[in-house]
């Protein structure tokens, strides 16, 4: 456990809009990105939606259509990440707002939720992919989702797997917590809460209404 998951319990209890990234958090991490790089004809060492957000329109609209392709095979072979259903169901029953923010398509991000059997934990709206809000860590979608909560940021937190979901909750303002299985914590001066996997995340949420109900 990350130094920085030693937050007072009831902290997690403050955050009642929670916003998930999807491929890698909410699933079991299966993206070979370089083999999709190799597949789209990108440099290894480029971001995939930067690269590509660079290009003529006319040779980035064919590049979409072979990564929707991709993204769309490996979408159909999602797994849940360990403790995934059990934490949304927490956090359903208390009556926390969720969403997802992806750099993936918004269908793709429906089509794994499907899969996953957890479509029905998020509205069709509050499911943002790269159409809808410019690619994190780029903060707009954070602010979109905001603004239509009428939430302020010290109510939201952001769950990802990754550095731009960090930068992405730091970029808007509201907290970040790093989903790390292998307990690295490489970017401990982006996150404010670390923990191993979502089982874990689920325990300190569980521990924080028990303690809640004790005061």
């Amino acid at each position: 456990m990350s130094n920085k998951s030693l937050v007072s319990r009831r902290w997690l209890l403050s955050h009642r809009y929670w916003i998930f990234d999807l491929d890698g958090t909410l699933t079991q991490p299966q993206h070979d990105f370089q083999a999709i790089k190799k597949a789209l004809g990108i440099p290894l060492d480029a971001d995939i939606l930067n690269y590509l957000g660079g290009l003529p329109s006319w040779q980035a609209k064919q590049k979409y259509v072979l990564l929707d392709q991709i993204e769309y095979g490996l979408a159909g072979q999602a797994q849940a990440a360990p403790g995934a259903k059990a934490l949304l169901d927490s956090l359903a029953s208390e009556g926390v707002e969720m969403a997802i923010l992806t750099r993936n398509s918004k269908a793709n991000a429906h089509l794994v939720l499907e899969v996953l059997g957890l479509s029905h934990y998020f509205k069709s709206s509050h499911v943002l992919g790269r159409e809808q809000a410019k690619p994190k860590p780029n903060p707009e979608g954070v602010e979109w989702l905001l603004k239509r909560w009428q939430a302020e940021t010290v109510q939201a937190l952001m769950v990802g797997d990754y550095l731009y979901d960090l930068l992405c909750a730091k970029n808007a303002g509201v907290a970040a917590v790093h989903v790390d299985s292998g307990g690295v914590f490489r970017w401990p001066e982006k996150m404010d809460l670390g923990v191993k996997d979502l089982k874990q995340l689920l325990e300190l949420f569980r521990g924080s209404l028990a303690k809640s109900k004790l005061v």
